[in-house]
């Protein structure tokens, strides 16, 4: 090493190799591949999604939760295929040669976020490239055959659920940003307790994808995605997909104490935490002789998924108030391009 620095490739994979342990399939990073077989009567479920500092996550937030987030967002998806976490493979792309210390931070937190979603780390590959920390993941998990939850399948009159609090992870992203800056003022606008700015700062650093809600969205929901962009952003999507519309009640929407509490001081904030996106929530259409036991399946997990409109004829999606007035988004959420 050298001021503290990674010095070769093979240093860092010897520090990334412990992830593996548990997947005999990875060969402990010996190999330029790895294997996985199916259990009988699975198929299995992909995703990759990269997260990039500047973009996904700041340069100096905490190796451990850049780690977290970075396995996360991907294992949110999954989780709204009806799918249960395999193994994942690892693309590290760094501007310079990344200190020891920082690496093992991170992979105690990747060793976390394995233990807490089941998979392992099976490989992929590491560079240097100008730019910023980029790392690209991608998960493999497993469902029973022919049962993985599609997004183009929502037909007309199913109920459309959404799990969780939508808007912590946005507000945790502001309440994040200006810590860093070193002021307090969106916090004390809303007067917000230390221990609720922690926690919805905790929601931004550290999604928590919805494995519970697995195999309640296999076994009940027509069709299924993660919300990750938005929420009318992310509707929008399984409606094309679909070839139908749709309509949210604002009203049927569930807010977090706080967030109650932001709108009740700041309503205009309503668009803007709908559109924040890094929710990390599961989106799904119900077919309406599911609804029941969807519901009561739901119950029997920690999360909780409530009902907040319905698929309709036609294209698009209305958010409408109380009154049934289409309410106006000048941003409907995050768009890369």
């Amino acid at each position: 090493m050298s001021d503290g620095r990674i010095t070769s490739e093979a240093e860092l994979i010897t520090l990334l190799a412990p992830l593996t342990v548990g997947a005999p399939g990875a060969i402990g990073l010996k190999d330029d591949c790895a294997r996985i077989t199916p259990k009988s009567g699975t198929e299995l479920v992909l995703k990759t999604d990269p997260v990039r500092a500047g973009v996904h996550f700041f340069e100096d937030d905490p190796p451990a939760a850049i780690a977290w987030k970075a396995l996360a967002v991907n294992i949110s998806d999954l989780a709204a295929k009806g799918a249960q976490p395999v193994a994942y493979l690892m693309a590290l792309s760094f501007p310079e040669a990344p200190k020891h210390a920082w690496v093992t931070e991170f992979v105690r937190g990747l060793a976390e976020a394995q233990v807490a979603f089941g998979c392992h780390l099976i490989g992929g590959d590491t560079d240097r490239a100008p730019g910023p920390l980029s790392i690209t993941m991608t998960v493999i998990g497993e469902v029973p055959a022919g049962k993985m939850v599609r997004r183009d399948v929502a037909q007309v009159g199913d109920a459309i659920f959404v799990s969780g609090n939508l808007g912590e992870s946005g507000l945790g992203l502001r309440l994040h940003r200006e810590a860093r800056e070193g002021h307090t003022h969106l916090r004390d606008s809303i007067g917000l307790s230390d221990c609720d700015a922690v926690s919805l700062m905790k929601r931004y650093l550290r999604p928590q994808p919805r494995l519970d809600l697995a195999g309640v969205v296999r076994d009940h929901a027509r069709a299924s995605m993660d919300v990750s962009d938005g929420l009318v952003k992310d509707l929008e999507r399984m409606c094309k997909a679909s070839g139908v519309g749709a309509v949210v009640e604002s009203g049927l929407i569930a807010w977090s104490r706080p967030l109650a509490t932001m709108l009740a001081k700041q309503p205009d904030a309503f668009t803007q935490l709908l559109s924040a996106g890094d929710d990390y929530e599961i989106l799904a259409a119900v077919p309406q002789q599911d609804i029941e036991a969807f519901r009561a399946k739901v119950r029997s997990t920690p999360t909780s998924m409530y009902r907040i409109g319905a698929i309709v004829e036609g294209a698009g999606v209305r958010v409408t108030d109380v009154d049934g007035t289409d309410i106006i988004f000048d941003r409907k959420g995050w768009d890369h391009f």
